[in-house]
């Protein structure tokens, strides 16, 4: 993975908290990441190159008006006043390779002097165990913060850990010790003749950054909400807000440039979110690749956020 700095354009030192999407169910990740972007008017300061990335191209992701800027598969983004740096990962990786790009990331993540990874991600409803009927929406985690996934940062916002996180489960561990470098091939093939139920959460993208992240000896924090396919923007505005609690950023207000709006409620007050909604489309330079990657990826929202 190559980190390609715009002209003119640098890493900023105070950034020490990186925020970026693991694909999954709906894109709810990928939406929450745009609505950060956009609403902390965060400043694109290069991409990434990585061959484990399937390559596409776009128009402007968040102009109200197209200005023929391209949009590439990895951007990052500072966010100065905010100390954040935040990607934005717009096509799928190569099949298979999930934990090598996962290793390039952290990579990038150390080398760059970050301290906290957030990775934002949703997870299918259907396989939810337990169903908690007390609200509409609730936000689940994993940390690095203790060896069982607990934080106690994220237990006081009301959160609970990911239930089906084991870190001796055969998949979890075996995620660790590739992270590491220290599995075999034949480890591999074994591992893949019986999974079951609890090795579904291990094969998704999140828990590839997260072991990898962790390697690295980072702090990690996975944020998550469960979705299924279908209008999605409700769980990326509750995603993109619960990154902002987890980061103690004040929310007074999500501001579109012009569509529908969502309301919010944040500790006892209402914030008002008007959004647009911005279809893009995204020509692979690879054969079968040149039609939309899924019904939701490149939907992306444009809109403006003010911190105070």
């Amino acid at each position: 993975m190559e980190f390609v700095i715009e002209e003119g354009k640098r890493l900023h030192e105070e950034c020490s908290t990186l925020i970026l999407p693991a694909l999954s169910i709906g894109n709810v990740g990928q939406f929450a990441v745009d609505l950060l972007v956009s609403s902390t008017k965060a400043d694109k300061i290069g991409y990434l190159d990585d061959p484990l990335v399937l390559p596409c191209v776009g128009d402007d992701a968040y102009g109200p008006v197209p200005q023929g800027l391209l949009a590439l598969p990895l951007e990052a983004y500072d966010s100065p006043s905010n100390a954040l740096t935040l990607i934005q990962q717009r096509s799928p990786v190569v099949k298979g390779m999930m934990v090598d790009f996962a290793k390039n990331l952290a990579h990038f993540a150390a080398s760059t002097g970050k301290k906290h990874v957030v990775v934002l991600s949703s997870l299918d409803s259907g396989k939810r165990q337990k169903l908690d009927m007390s609200s509409e929406m609730q936000i689940f985690y994993l940390s690095t913060a203790n060896a069982d996934g607990t934080d106690s940062d994220c237990e006081r916002i009301g959160w609970k850990r990911l239930q089906d996180y084991n870190p001796v489960q055969r998949s979890w561990k075996y995620l660790d010790d590739l992270a590491k470098g220290n599995s075999l091939l034949e480890d591999n093939l074994s591992i893949e003749d019986e999974l079951g139920d609890e090795d579904y959460f291990p094969s998704l993208p999140f828990a590839a950054i997260f072991s990898c992240c962790k390697a690295k000896g980072l702090k990690v924090t996975c944020i998550f909400c469960y979705c299924s396919e279908g209008d999605n923007f409700p769980d990326s505005f509750q995603l993109a807000e619960a990154a902002c609690k987890l980061l103690g950023l004040r929310t007074d207000s999500f501001q579109g440039n012009e569509g529908g709006q969502h309301d919010l409620i944040e500790k006892g007050h209402q914030v008002s979110i008007q959004y647009k909604t911005k279809i893009m489309r995204f020509h692979s330079r690879k054969a079968g690749l040149g039609q939309t990657f899924g019904r939701n990826l490149l939907r992306w929202t444009a809109v403006k956020t003010l911190y105070v």
